[in-house]
């Protein structure tokens, strides 16, 4: 019985929606002719948000990309 309540607590205090949810984690990072310059937080994104971001198409101006890239 207590293992399972402690299941159950540690289920509700994960980053994503629910345990079957895609997660993954992802930055935005920023390249200039190919080398990496800039690179966000990595921040854990599921369900949704993870769809959104992976559906994102790269920023280009000039010699300079911007992409989402998750793991």
């Amino acid at each position: 019985m207590f293992g399972l309540f402690l299941t159950a607590v540690s289920v509700s205090f994960t980053g994503c929606e629910g345990l079957l949810d895609d997660c993954k984690v992802c930055s935005i990072n920023t390249y200039e002719d190919d080398l990496l310059i800039h690179s966000t937080d990595e921040t854990e994104y599921c369900g949704a948000q993870l769809a959104i971001i992976l559906s994102t198409p790269e920023e280009v101006d000039g010699n300079l990309v911007s992409r989402w890239e998750c793991r």
